[in-house]
């Protein structure tokens, strides 16, 4: 039996490319697993200590936010004393192991960091941030020569360097390796070898102000000069602007007059083999050294980042709806207002509670690159809808830019997060289900590994545990055990882990299902969200039992549970699907809108301060929104106040 099922999953099993068994290779599995299993284990487990780093810098991140200011900082004059200051106060150096004089700062700190000064000044966020995820420091970290560390490293921490690295250009944006930039290998007459290669790079954070220089391209040997034939494909070079002035940085971007650096890099060049990244013995080796570092932004940048715009907007958003009125009344009396705002703080929640749990997770050493999937495209996204729900509550005064107008700018940057470290479309319906499939599923990838291995003893092992597994998650997927907010996860993770496995009778075919794929990447993707709101409220807050809580994981249940059931009628193979129709929710409880929530959310200071953690205090409209709340309604100084930050900003003809 044993025999004939090799061989038949063998016959029908698509090949790995390459490309997808580095990416399978590349991190580590955690919760997620667990989730594939379709048990989760509690998780008791204190947030690890905090070190005192975060009380040791905050006065320089505060130096550096008071010094440039809230307004866009690209094109301007004086960036490049905007970037000194950042660099004099050691903002470039968060990642930077000490030794080469950076700040090594563990993820929980550089998160909190980078939420506050992305609530702050969204411009100033993203050119912080870039030099502290892919570019190029990290991959120097990993993967350098002790002499390029020694080189470089004390730069970047200083800011000598500011660094830049590119990857995409017009013929690859999602397809990162696509279409990309290609060069051979030349010999010089001294018998040094190099590559020419000539480069058209887009959309490249700090380009234009860079002068260390990383890019990825596809190297070819067509002379045979390398030692080994497979040394052939992505590779990844270091280069310093003055050692290259055909190196063109003349044009730039303005990604949505968000106002920070971006733009390309373009020229024909002739670059000597010992610039690649980690030497010559590297030449071929890029993807896998990106898709290591690229969680960096996924995991903890871009969250970051989301985390900062949807907490700033609803912290300003919870003033602003007590004390603007229509109709005679503040807004916060009105339902249609209270509905939109609730949607506002509970996504918002969700963000904080997930930048947390995930912040926490990397900071164990764990490199889960699943979750660093989940928290880039369910981070935006979800931010994007805050500020969608936001911009329908503030209404004319949130589409009239002005000094006043606490809200556009983080409107205008939306798309940004939305768009860059791979698009939220590809990371949902390709990368999260696809490959958490293959990779955090305990039984698919042993298959495979034993069937590519031509291992029978392997195969008839992971064989019969995926019986026992898919046995297990049928029959309890059928049964909920608990009807309680914990009982309803629990069986929402059952059901999930169940559909995987009628999933994965798809095979390959799984690429060209996209849209099931997306709603089974939504149902991962929420099962793990939910999951951290818990750990949140249990190890942050210290209450297991809250209203807040429960009413976040419903509804990230209830979503859950609605894709599930889209999926199993959009199942592909009919004769299975009267086996799913069981395991469906025969119905799905939509958690409504609950005025007791919103009472709670509008008079709880608990909440307040939670929510306006990591916000610098001295932000112009939240300090507006504190003295008004402060002042009373009869004082001529609240109806100055008032007026100011409804008037928003007008300007002479």
């Amino acid at each position: 039996m044993y025999s004939y099922l090799f061989r038949q999953i063998k016959r029908i099993i698509p090949p790995l490319s390459e490309t997808e068994r580095i990416a399978l290779r590349s991190g580590g599995v955690d919760i997620d697993g667990q989730i594939f299993r379709g048990k989760v284990k509690k998780q008791y487990q204190l947030p690890l200590q905090r070190i005192h780093e975060l009380d040791e810098i905050q006065p320089k991140v505060e130096h550096v936010l008071k010094t440039i200011g809230s307004q866009n900082i690209y094109p301007s004059i004086d960036i490049q004393k905007t970037l000194q200051t950042i660099a004099k106060e050691g903002l470039f150096g968060m990642i930077i192991d000490k030794k080469y004089g950076g700040k090594k700062m563990s993820v929980s700190t550089q998160s909190n960091l980078l939420t506050q000064i992305s609530a702050y000044n969204p411009s100033l966020g993203v050119t912080v941030m870039v030099p502290n995820s892919l570019g190029p420091g990290e991959l120097l970290q990993h993967y350098g020569t002790e002499a390029q560390k020694q080189t470089y490293l004390p730069g970047l921490a200083k800011g000598h360097y500011i660094p830049c690295f590119g990857l995409t250009g017009p013929h690859n944006g999602s397809d990162a390796t696509g279409q990309i930039d290609s060069g051979t290998i030349e010999k010089d007459e001294d018998g040094n070898l190099y590559i020419d290669v000539t480069i058209n790079k887009r959309y490249i954070t700090l380009a234009p102000v860079s002068n260390l220089i990383g890019l990825a391209i596809h190297v070819s040997d067509p002379r045979g000069l390398l030692p080994e034939k497979s040394q052939e494909g992505i590779t990844l070079l270091l280069l310093e602007k003055k050692n290259f002035p055909a190196l063109e940085q003349s044009t730039y971007h303005i990604p949505n007059y968000s106002g920070f650096p971006n733009g390309t890099l373009k020229g024909s060049l002739s670059i000597p083999i010992t610039n690649v990244i980690g030497g010559p013995a590297y030449v071929g080796k890029g993807w896998p050294m990106l898709m290591e570092c690229l969680a960096v932004g996924r995991g903890v940048s871009l969250p970051a980042t989301a985390n900062a715009s949807s907490k700033m907007v609803t912290t300003a958003m919870l003033s602003y709806i007590k004390h603007r009125k229509q109709f005679k009344i503040p807004l916060c009396k009105m339902e249609g207002v209270q509905e939109k705002f609730l949607k506002m703080f509970v996504q918002t929640w969700i963000i904080q509670s997930s930048v947390e749990y995930t912040n926490y997770i990397l900071d164990t050493g764990a490199t889960p690159s699943v979750l660093t999937a989940i928290m880039k495209q369910q981070t935006t996204e979800r931010a994007r809808q805050v500020l969608q729900d936001g911009m329908d509550i503030y209404a004319g005064s949130g589409i009239c830019i002005g000094e006043n107008n606490f809200f556009s700018k983080f409107y205008q940057a939306a798309p940004v997060g939305i768009t860059v470290e791979g698009s939220n479309t590809l990371t949902r319906s390709l990368i999260i289900f696809g490959q958490g499939l293959n990779k955090s599923h305990p039984y698919i990838f042993p298959i495979v590994s034993s069937i590519e291995a031509d291992d029978m003893d392997a195969f008839r092992k992971h064989w019969n545990g995926l019986m026992s597994h898919v046995a297990v998650n049928y029959i309890t997927s059928l049964i909920p055990f608990s009807m309680n907010t914990q009982g309803r996860l629990a069986l929402v993770t059952r059901k999930f882990a169940n559909l995987s496995n009628f999933m994965a009778l798809l095979a390959g075919g799984i690429k060209s299902k996209q849209v099931l794929s997306g709603k089974m990447a939504d149902v991962l993707s929420n099962i793990y969200l939910a999951h951290s709101v818990v750990w949140y409220h249990e190890h942050f807050l210290q209450c297991t039992h809250d209203p807040i809580r429960d009413y976040c994981v419903d509804i990230l249940c209830a979503e859950a549970e609605q894709s599930i059931n889209d999926v199993i009628r959009q199942y592909p193979f009919p004769l299975l699907r009267p086996l799913l129709y069981p395991t469906s929710f025969p119905f799905t409880h939509m958690t409504g809108f609950s005025s007791t929530i919103f009472n709670q959310i509008l008079n709880d200071s608990f909440l307040h301060a939670k929510l306006r953690e990591n916000l610098y205090t001295k932000d112009e409209s939240l300090e507006k929104f504190d003295l008004l709340d402060k002042l009373s309604k009869n004082d001529r100084r609240y109806k100055v106040l008032y007026d100011s930050i409804i008037s928003v900003g007008e300007y002479p003809i």
